[in-house]
């Protein structure tokens, strides 16, 4: 039976290159957005495989409408959380709703999927919640705090549900990389961005997608990239002082 997959802020960047990614592969695709009209062009490349809709991730009935456009089964075998929006910059120099507004896509969003989908993934085959983190969230991070904050609920919300949805046969895991060249990095560029780089494509984190999807064993955090995975290796052997001084170098 073909297998399926529900992806969450598909209309562009990695979304988009996950979508592309799968249905090539023959899998059967969700692909929603806010942008409901951007997602056109994805149908016609795969009309057999992937399902366009709109979908607000800040909306508890958004994704309930969503799901039930798609799982028309009842079933779901992966979730891909991967809406999300940035805000960089001095944090007083974002007004306190654009702040709030990406508390409420970025968090809100992944808990209302997860919450929409859990009854059709207890009906899915090797079923698994995969949602976007970021190397953000190994140490909260300036010119990036209510985002780094937002990835650090992610990674939470993972840990937490790893644990209590096992016993339902649910696997959940999320993708931390660092910068990826997609419109959300396009705004002002952060010290981190100008001292690291911007290294990562979409097509590299939908491999990683693609991956996780097959996994079979217990990893839970997958850093993509050699920078993110030397990030987190440091973070985890470093005493704090030594990570707090390496990233103010980074960030200033």
């Amino acid at each position: 039976m073909t297998r399926t997959i529900f992806i969450s802020g598909a209309a562009a960047g990695i979304g988009r290159a996950t979508a592309l990614y799968f249905a090539a592969r023959g899998w059967r695709v969700g692909a929603f957005d806010i942008n409901e009209q951007a997602l056109g062009g994805m149908a016609v490349a795969y009309p057999d495989n992937i399902v366009t809709g709109q979908l607000d991730v800040r909306s508890a009935e958004s994704w309930q409408d969503a799901l039930e456009q798609f799982c028309s089964d009842g079933t779901l075998d992966v979730l891909f959380n991967n809406a999300g929006i940035l805000v960089s910059g001095d944090f007083t120099a974002s007004a306190a709703m654009d702040h709030a507004r990406l508390i409420d896509v970025n968090c809100n969003g992944v808990m209302h999927g997860c919450h929409a989908s859990f009854e059709y993934l207890c009906r899915g085959r090797e079923a698994r919640v995969i949602t976007m983190c970021s190397a953000s969230a190994i140490f909260g991070q300036p010119q990036l705090a209510s985002y780094s904050a937002s990835k650090f609920f992610v990674k939470g919300m993972t840990e937490a549900l790893s644990l209590e949805w096992e016993p339902h046969g649910i696997q959940v895991m999320d993708a931390a990389p660092l910068f990826v060249k997609t419109a959300m990095v396009e705004g002002p560029e952060t010290p981190a961005m100008r001292k690291l780089g911007i290294r990562l494509e979409p097509a590299d984190i939908a491999l990683a997608i693609w991956r996780m999807a097959h996994y079979k064993g217990n990893k839970m955090h997958w850093h993509i990239g050699m920078q993110t995975k030397l990030a987190a290796l440091g973070a985890k052997l470093s005493p704090h002082w030594v990570n707090r001084w390496v990233n103010r170098r980074i960030t200033s």
